[in-house]
């Protein structure tokens, strides 16, 4: 049972730190290490602090140059300086983002084996509204981020980021290895709809000790010759009986992945301002990483 009082207190606490500039306690110690052996004209503002400015963006929807306006307005007493807004779109743009940041990883280190449900979604490019698009019979086109998120925390633990043409399936190899190779996590079980259903995503989960919970397609057949084992046990089930296969792997679980898709567009938007594909991936990467922010001080 949720505990309301605690739940509130921690949605408060997002507010808290998207204006919290509290960076400046390390401001210096910061700039000497990012300075180090640097060539070249040197850092004036501390990653944390352009981080902050990110988040804060993004959640207020804020364009470059009104962001320049709130830190001035708040933080002018308090900050050795301000950015003007072509400085924070720079090095915005140049952040090395992580989803997990160091205190979501320090959480997540001690965790059991993840069991993960993938999926993707679109979100559009541009902002402009359905009546230019019908009157002007504008194309406009979408990115489609592909995420693995682990089921028990409701966090993201992989992203990707392709064109619209990029089918599902091709991306679950990435999103796995991010986690067990990059990441060095260990991944129990995969959650996936029937896009994610083909003979070398079983072949590549059986590979990698990863138990498959992916529900097929409703045309397939068992085929020993050229199906992996995997894929022709997991037909003969969902043929004999889908529902007790559902239950057996778990597979209800998978709403999980729709929920975060849902905040994930209620907080920040079903769109993205950048104009470049790099920084619309940075964009996308920035969010994530505040999402799995959100949820790390969520008190459930």
């Amino acid at each position: 049972m949720r505990n309301w009082k605690n739940y509130n207190e921690s949605l408060v606490r997002r507010g808290e730190i998207l204006l919290d500039f509290d960076v400046i306690d390390n401001w210096n110690t910061e700039l000497i290490e990012m300075n180090k052996n640097k060539e070249g004209r040197k850092f004036v503002y501390p990653d944390s602090f352009i981080k902050l400015l990110g988040y804060m963006r993004a959640y207020f929807h804020l364009p470059y140059r009104q962001t320049e306006g709130v830190v001035r307005e708040h933080a002018s007493n308090t900050l050795p300086s301000i950015p003007d807004y072509s400085n924070i779109s720079r090095r915005i743009n140049r952040l090395d983002i992580k989803i997990n940041d160091d205190s979501i990883k320090s959480n997540l280190q001690h965790a059991d084996n993840f069991v993960i449900a993938i999926d993707s979604t679109g979100l559009k490019v541009t902002n402009r509204g359905e009546w230019i698009r019908h009157k002007w019979k504008v194309k406009r086109g979408y990115l489609k981020i592909h995420i693995a998120v682990d089921i028990k925390r409701k966090r993201i633990l992989s992203l990707d980021v392709t064109s619209e043409q990029v089918h599902d399936s091709k991306v679950l190899p990435v999103l796995i290895e991010d986690i067990t190779i990059k990441q060095n996590k260990i991944v129990n079980t995969v959650i996936a709809d029937g896009s994610y259903d083909n003979n070398n995503n079983f072949q590549f989960l059986s590979f990698n000790g990863i138990k498959p919970a992916i529900k097929v397609r409703k045309n397939s057949r068992c085929r020993k010759k050229t199906n992996h084992y995997l894929r022709n046990k997991t037909v003969k089930m969902q043929k004999n009986n889908l529902q007790q296969w559902k239950v057996s792997v778990d597979y209800g679980q998978r709403w999980i992945i729709e929920t975060v898709f849902s905040c994930i567009k209620r907080m920040f938007g079903e769109y993205v301002t950048a104009i470049k594909f790099k920084n619309m991936i940075k964009e996308i990467m920035l969010k994530a990483s505040l999402y799995n922010l959100f949820q790390s001080i969520t008190i459930r």
